[in-house]
């Protein structure tokens, strides 16, 4: 398992490879290599698994024509060494590689159809300047490639090629809507990047020059599929019995490795059959198991009180392995959910149908510090039709068949169907949601004729659709990425041609028979798996508590949905998103999280690979430092002030609001090594003391009425966010003055537009309407997805801060001490809300002028300012 990259016909050198090579590092942390031939470049990353010695790629032929980078194992290449020595071939080493470079020299494109494996693969043929690449059957190892000009840049992962320089890197709007609108990636050539395009299952590409780039197929094997699935031949004990020896053998083919190999157990009936089935091989057959050693190791994910927690099932599989096996969990959480999900979509490049496969990444990340390669049970589902879609489908074919099989199949898939049809009825109490209503409508129109038809009323037909196409190649990317990003080869025995043959030649009853799906696989275990896994209907999948982890991260959720970043993009209507996330979270309407999350994964994807990264800045050392962009002096009329913000923690309703400020103030005073101050201040943000009076409101729990909704949308949002252009605040608004007399303000407003006048919506609707605060994304948390109401007796709080402070301050500054002042100041204005002295309010925002606190990371909701 490796990463391979290159490109053909372009003008580059040894630089590109080996930034290839550093792109895909986790991929290969045993060596790598390049190699160059003119406008020929080929570059590898190497996890050795097999002859750890003698694997050593790029790997020439002994006669120096051919090269080749490999990704993968090569599980017949043992039978095919044999075959090849006998037609005179000498190998100097024991790896897979060699063999796969001497069978593409000894019968060229055809030897793909004979390997029996997974790969990604390049060969460059010197004597006819031709670079061939290739995918294995199933598509398991990825192939990328982009066109250059008359050339190609290719890799095993979309990094390396378009973090390249040799294509422009650009979004592929139309993926990213079926991705949006239907729930599919990977099911096609395309990916999320405009013009990075990927080898589909058994396919081959060829370039050379004067003939150009040509990709076709080098096997029948799908179409192959499809003949055998017209036998439906009987289905028996004897079946049965075939299957798990054709299984046996897969796994045992798949235990080859010169480096430790364990299994993942999800606890499902996929992965428990291979580690029962592996730790009854250790019993027999010593030698196949040897990789595995004298304890077979198993590594689950567990969510231990979530309604998706499988940890009893673990349990009962690891117990009928006995006692030669070591169980390792782990236990993802939302809050590690958060702080790993940027680095877990770095290592999965395109955007992930659910948050799913982030249990998997946990996993990987345990199973990398004990073992280097990985079976798991990926690929039943779709050849043996374990989720749910997949009875309907038989169910239909049936009663295109036959109505009485039809009827007798729904008796007995009762319950499964009970608990479908028990959810959809109570969904239709709920606000129906489609994801169309959440895109711009320019976004929706550019793309409405995409459409992803599925196929509805043939059981076989529609699993080979999943295999090959709708499911399988997306579930595959997860595995790679995620067990590459850790150093790890992964396995799937169930992906086997000749036991997936095998299945397709039988009569359906083989898959579904009276309810029970993957009934052959059922069947050939009994007696070996416990029967409370061989006998589950709960089909549950490697998946997240998704919806319980959406409840514990609303918070960071509506940060990205309210964000100005996805504001701007042309995908999302935000207006619509935010009010649906709002009734997804009060549990109002049908919308699901998986719906959110895509558009959320969309927007962290295009933040890291299109927006300019963002930079922050490290908060000030001194309280007698200015915040970034500001200055700590500044003139009003003939006087010079300093003002220096003072940096604090986050506050929140049980910050006791005088002790804050006061022991803030005078740790400042302290450090002011002054003889005197003959006139200075202390400027408190309106911001924490509506927060310490419990007048600032989890966007999630306001709630607005349709009123608010509809007023919002006539308020100019500002660049900030600030202001009544949301039905958060604007439903603060009317808590705070009434309905009326917002109504009567926004009348004011229009009459102020007509003749020219500004502000008269404000000054109609009042002071505390024009200090409410909405979300603002460059605020810390919990601001960033919160509104706030004006404080409560602002000059009241002034007066009462003012007081407190001339206890502590020393007395050579009581003198010089005007007061307090409780403002409301942002980049756009400032606004003295209150203040404990008398005094001029427009010579105090004059002190404000440029804003010099800031509430983002900067923490600095208090100043002290200074006449100089």
């Amino acid at each position: 398992m490796c990463g391979i990259g290159g490109f053909y016909n372009i003008d580059a050198d040894k630089k590109l490879l080996n930034k290839m090579n550093d792109l895909m590092a986790h991929r290969g942390p045993d060596g790598c290599g390049v190699y160059v031939d003119g406008l020929v470049g080929l570059s590898h990353r190497r996890l050795a698994i097999i002859d750890k010695e003698g694997g050593v790629q790029p790997m020439k032929s002994r006669d120096g024509r051919f090269v080749i980078v490999l990704n993968g194992e090569i599980y017949n290449y043992i039978q095919l060494r044999d075959e090849l020595r006998k037609l005179g071939y000498e190998f100097r080493t024991n790896s897979d590689t060699e063999v796969a470079l001497a069978a593409y020299a000894e019968w060229g494109k055809k030897c793909f159809d004979r390997f029996d494996g997974m790969w990604g693969l390049a060969v460059y043929d010197k004597d006819k300047d031709e670079l061939v690449l290739s995918r294995d059957h199933f598509g398991i190892k990825p192939v990328y490639f982009a066109r250059a000009g008359k050339g190609i840049v290719f890799g095993s992962e979309l990094s390396p090629i378009v973090e390249s320089g040799v294509v422009e890197k650009a979004t592929n709007d139309r993926i990213i809507y079926r991705y949006l609108k239907f729930r599919v990636h990977d099911d096609g050539r395309e990916t999320f990047f405009a013009g990075v395009e990927r080898l589909l299952p058994g396919e081959m590409l060829s370039i050379k020059k004067g003939r150009g780039l040509k990709i076709e197929s080098y096997t029948t094997f799908a179409d192959d599929l499809k003949k055998l699935a017209k036998q439906n031949g009987k289905y028996d004990t004897e079946s049965a019995k075939t299957y798990r020896e054709r299984l046996e053998k897969s796994v045992r083919v798949r235990l080859q490795s010169d480096v430790p190999v364990g299994t993942s157990l999800s606890g499902g009936l996929d992965s428990s059959s291979v580690a029962v089935m592996i730790s009854k091989l250790m019993e027999i057959d010593k030698d196949s198991t040897a990789s595995v050693g004298a304890q077979q190791n198993v590594f689950s994910a567990i969510f231990p009180g979530s309604a998706n927690d499988e940890e009893k099932y673990v349990d009962a599989a690891v117990e009928a392995c006995g006692s030669a096996v070591k169980a390792h969990k782990v236990r993802p959480t939302a809050d590690q959910f958060k702080v790993d999900v940027e680095e877990f979509l770095r290592a999965q490049e395109e955007p992930t149908v659910s948050t799913g496969p982030y249990a998997q990444y946990k996993v990987m990340e345990k199973a990398g510090k004990h073992v280097r390669v990985l079976l798991d049970g990926q690929g039943a589902d779709e050849t043996m039709a374990g989720y749910l879609p997949y009875y309907f489908v038989y169910l239909r074919q049936l009663r295109r068949e036959s109505f009485g099989k039809f009827a007798w199949e729904c008796v007995r898939s009762a319950d499964v169907l009970w608990k479908f049809g028990w959810g959809s009825f109570r969904s239709k109490f709920k606000k129906q949601v489609g994801m169309g209503s959440l895109l711009a409508d320019g976004f929706v129109k550019e793309h409405h004729k995409e459409k992803f038809v599925v196929v509805q009323d043939d059981l076989k037909l529609r699993l080979l659709d999943d295999l090959f196409r709708n499911s399988i190649p997306a579930l595959l990317r997860y595995e790679d990425r995620n067990t590459m990003h850790f150093g790890i080869e992964g396995r799937v025995p169930f992906l086997d041609r000749d036991l997936i043959s095998y299945v397709f030649s039988l009569e359906n009853a083989a898959i579904i028979k009276n309810g029970w799906n993957k009934r052959i696989l059922r069947d050939s275990l009994d007696g070996v798996l416990p029967e409370m896994i061989r006998k589950r209907r709960n089909k549950i999948g490697f998946t997240t508590p998704e919806h319980e982890w959406f409840m514990r991260l609303k918070s960071f959720f509506y940060g990205i949905f309210m964000s100005e970043e996805f504001k701007g993009r042309k995908y999302f209507d935000q207006e619509a998103v935010v009010g649906a996330f709002e009734e997804f979270v009060s549990g109002k309407s049908t919308a699901g999280s998986m719906s959110f999350w895509r558009m959320a994964c969309v927007e962290m994807w295009l933040r890291r690979y299109f927006d300019k990264p963002r930079v922050v800045k490290p908060a000030k050392e001194s309280d007698f430092e200015a915040n970034e962009g500001k200055e700590i002096e500044i003139a009003v009329g003939d006087e010079k002030f300093e003002r220096f913000p003072l940096r604090t923690e986050k506050v929140d309703a049980k910050t006791d609001l005088v002790k804050f400020v006061v022991g803030r103030v005078g740790e400042t005073l302290k450090a002011l090594k002054r003889d005197e101050l003959k006139e200075w201040y202390v400027f408190v943000s309106e911001k924490i003391v509506a927060i310490t009076q419990g007048r600032s409101y989890f966007l999630w729990d306001i709630k607005p009425r349709w009123s608010a909704r509809f007023l919002s949308r006539f308020v100019k949002k500002t660049p900030y966010g600030i202001g009544l252009g949301s039905p958060f605040t604007m439903e603060l608004a009317i808590r705070e003055v009434g309905l009326g007399r917002i109504l009567w303000a926004s009348f004011a407003g229009a009459v102020g537009k007509i003749v020219g006048k500004k502000g008269w919506f404000y000054i109609a609707a009042g002071g505390d309407v024009r200090a409410i605060d909405g979300p603002t994304e460059y605020s810390v948390y919990p601001a960033n997805v919160s509104a706030k109401l004006a404080p409560k007796d602002p000059s009241g709080v002034a007066r009462k801060l003012e007081r407190e402070l001339r206890k502590v301050m020393p007395a050579k500054y009581a003198k010089g001490f005007a007061g307090v002042v409780v403002i409301d100041s942002n980049d756009l204005g400032r606004n003295v809300l209150g203040k404990s002295f008398e005094g001029d309010d427009e010579k105090l925002t004059a002190m404000f002028a440029d804003n010099p606190l800031g509430q983002g990371h900067e923490q600095t909701p208090i100043a002290v300012v200074v006449r100089k």
